[in-house]
């Protein structure tokens, strides 16, 4: 009958609306923090965001429960880097915006109260974000899914299709050349 077939889709359609806004809203704000650091853009991040979220609605069907975060971040991974390929094929491309590593340092260090200490926090989160750019990225990528995300080693592992004992040691050797440019006193 005509109407039962609307009625289904209908239904459907509110059902896959709902399971949108339980799995992927949620974390729209680490997919966009993603991006950011990928595309070394916000206005790029949106875009891939947008993105994403389209292809995680159509893959709802798909998604078997578990990490919604790190189903959802891989899903950005794979858009921002079909982006950069459409877009940016030959680009060297800067990551992160300063804006996340200041919600980082305001996060942390909710009590700084004076001026002073405010731009040393400024200045620390400056050295900190070129710190990270100027990492290769494969360095780059580990340590913004682990430090940045708190994505699990196995998560990632799984998201960028490497063995465990991979992410370990980018993570290791990306935690290591940070210090040496921050000059160990971190």
């Amino acid at each position: 009958m005509p109407g039962e077939a609307d009625d289904v889709a209908v239904l459907t359609g509110k059902t896959s609306a709902e399971r949108f806004s339980e799995v992927v809203l949620p974390h729209l704000s680490d997919a966009l923090a993603l991006a950011r650091w990928l595309t070394g853009n916000a206005d790029d991040a949106e875009d891939v965001v947008q993105e994403a979220c389209l292809k995680a609605y159509k893959g709802l069907a798909t998604y078997a429960g578990g990490n919604a975060r790190a189903w959802l971040l891989t899903i950005v991974r794979n858009a921002s880097y079909a982006w950069l390929a459409r877009n940016h094929p030959r680009r060297i491309v800067a990551v992160g915006d300063l804006a996340d590593l200041d919600a980082l340092a305001a996060d942390a260090d909710t009590d700084a109260g004076t001026p002073e200490a405010a731009l040393i926090a400024k200045a620390d989160a400056a050295a900190l974000e070129t710190a990270i750019t100027l990492l290769p990225h494969p360095f780059r990528e580990v340590l913004v899914l682990r430090d940045v995300n708190g994505l699990g080693y196995r998560e990632i592992a799984t998201m960028l299709h490497v063995p465990l004992g991979t992410v370990m040691s980018r993570l290791s050797r990306a935690r290591a050349l940070l210090a040496a440019q921050l000059g160990g006193s971190r």
